[in-house]
Formats: structure tokens, sequence, C-alpha cells
């Protein structure tokens, strides 16, 4: 068993700092990260001008949540590995899929969320 630290607030503060640290890794090194991210500002910005209620947040928070978590891990995987190997590669392209899964369930909750509101 390994030798297990008190626990401490400072520590988890300072866990927090790797958090960030790697959300500015993504922003820097993932292009797709950008378009996440106008994505989700104008989801955002939509959901105040659209007036939308509690549940419909919720569905767009997890949704984006999805995506970015799934972009978060496909961006990680570029990392595990720089040698060209077929099961890496396919790891990847599993990432790539998450990504793409998650975009589009995404955009199907942003569909039924706001086109009634525009009938």
């Amino acid at each position: 068993m390994p030798n297990k630290k008190p626990f401490s607030w400072s520590a988890r503060a300072k866990s927090f700092t790797y958090s960030w640290d790697g959300l500015k890794a993504l922003m820097q090194t993932e292009h797709n990260a950008h378009i996440h991210l106008a994505c989700s500002v104008a989801v955002v910005i939509a959901g105040f001008l659209f007036r939308i209620n509690l549940t419909e947040a919720m569905a767009l928070v997890i949704s984006m949540g999805m995506v970015w978590t799934a972009e978060i891990f496909n961006t990680a995987m570029d990392f595990i590995s720089t040698e060209k190997h077929p099961q890496i590669g396919l790891v990847k392209d599993l990432a790539s899929a998450a990504v793409l899964v998650a975009a589009i369930a995404a955009f199907i909750v942003g569909c039924l969320v706001f086109i009634p509101k525009l009938f």
C-alpha cells in the first residue's frame, strides 16, 4: 500500500494548477479546441438570449462537457507515442471518433433546445 500523506488543502489547491496547465496546453496545441471554445461561447450567449430553462441549460452543459472531455482525452493520446504503430494509430482514431460522437450528440441537443425557440 502506498505511503498515504495527510490531507492538505494546499496540496488540493496545487492540484488545480495542474488542471489549468492541462487546459492551457490543450488550447496551445489543439486547433480544434478553439472551435470548441467558440461554439461553447456561442451556446452560452444563445442560452441567455433565448432564456432557456434549467433543464435545457443542464442538457447543454453536459453536452459541452462531453465534447471538451473527449477532446482532452483525444489530445492526450497524441502524447502517448510518436512512433508509427498500428495499435497506437487505432487508439488515436478511436479517441478522435469519441470527439465526433460527442460533438454530434451536442449538436443534436443544441438543435432540440434552440430550434423550437425560433418558431
